[in-house]
């Protein structure tokens, strides 16, 4: 006899109303695995992030959350995998700032805001220009003098991404950046190690194990502060480039979920992001220890950020083609 059954037995037997199925689906929510999609290839950022919280939010919702990576399109092959799943709570997804960024592009993408619908923020993190250990260039002083007088590749996610977009405002400011776009976080960081890139767009905590190592350093920050980590590292603020663009990574799942479903996963994913463990992840990354946004919260941090990116790509002066695909991979 199968679960349902049983159950409509039981309020059969004590004379109450028979629960609609649609009431005894919501009580098993969740009673399969749930796929957590990482629009972006192993061994970054997102990848780390996903994994985390998938070890987190197994034994709170008990099922199992394989991660699934689907790199491609700056983030948007993977999204599209979850938008055309179905709507039904067993598909949520990593959603970041470079896709989110293709929003303040010309012409926008086909899917909107309106098509996701957002668990939490669960990282908030300062971005960075980082070199190679040992290279020629030692400062930013060093790369800024390089890049008025040579192209400079700088490794990037994607094209319209918040990283695309910085590289543009600083061409515009007569820095000859070129963005090189890499959807996969390892042949990005592979990039400047080998020569094939001069700079790569990061954020400190994705590539931690190569600055620990004495393989990468930072050489700006696009930040209002220093980081007290890196005190010698300048900010483009201070440096008179207005452009700082924090990087986020949300949790979401499609629209027309069930808004029973939602609220279990938000729930449970703003449980686990008060575990310790959790905690100690975010100071590892090197985020902001106060990142979480609530389900609740989500939808106005997503418009005030637009309205930053919409003015920096007026300020850059180059249309962003959002249209135009990443490398293939």
């Amino acid at each position: 006899m199968s679960v349902r059954v049983r159950v409509a037995v039981a309020v059969a037997a004590l004379g109450l109303p028979h629960a609609a199925p649609s009431m005894l689906a919501a009580q098993e929510f969740p009673s399969r695995p749930i796929e957590f999609i990482v629009p972006w290839g192993p061994g970054g950022g997102a990848d780390q992030l996903a994994r985390k919280l998938a070890k987190l939010m197994e034994p709170r919702l008990k099922v199992s959350m394989p991660v699934i990576n689907v790199p491609g399109a700056t983030g948007q092959t993977g999204l599209t995998k979850l938008l055309t799943a179905p709507a039904d709570g067993y598909a949520i997804a990593v959603f970041v700032g470079p896709t989110f960024a293709l929003q303040a592009g010309t012409p926008p993408p086909k899917w909107t805001m309106q098509d996701i619908e957002p668990l939490g923020v669960v990282v908030q993190q300062i971005s960075a220009f980082l070199v190679a250990e040992g290279g020629r260039f030692k400062t930013w002083a060093d790369v800024e003098r390089a890049a008025k007088a040579e192209r400079m590749r700088v490794a990037i996610t994607g094209f319209g991404s918040d990283d695309d977009l910085t590289v543009n405002f600083l061409a515009q400011k007569g820095l000859r950046f070129l963005s090189v776009p890499m959807a996969k976080p390892g042949e990005r960081y592979a990039a400047i190690l080998g020569g094939h890139a001069e700079v790569l767009y990061e954020q400190i905590g994705d590539v931690r194990s190569f600055v620990d190592g004495k393989q990468m350093k930072p050489v700006i920050f696009f930040s209002e502060k220093r980081d007290t980590s890196f005190p010698d590292v300048p900010t483009s603020i201070e440096l008179g480039y207005k452009v700082a663009l924090p990087q986020f990574r949300a949790i979401v799942v499609r629209s027309g979920t069930d808004a029973k479903f939602v609220k279990k996963l938000a729930d449970t994913l703003a449980d686990a992001v008060r575990d310790p463990e959790y905690i100690a992840f975010l100071k590892d990354e090197y985020a902001d220890p106060e990142s979480f946004v609530s389900a609740a919260g989500s939808r106005a941090y997503f418009d005030n950020l637009l309205n930053g990116l919409k003015q920096l790509v007026a300020s850059s002066g180059v249309p962003q083609d959002t249209a135009q695909p990443g490398p293939k991979k």
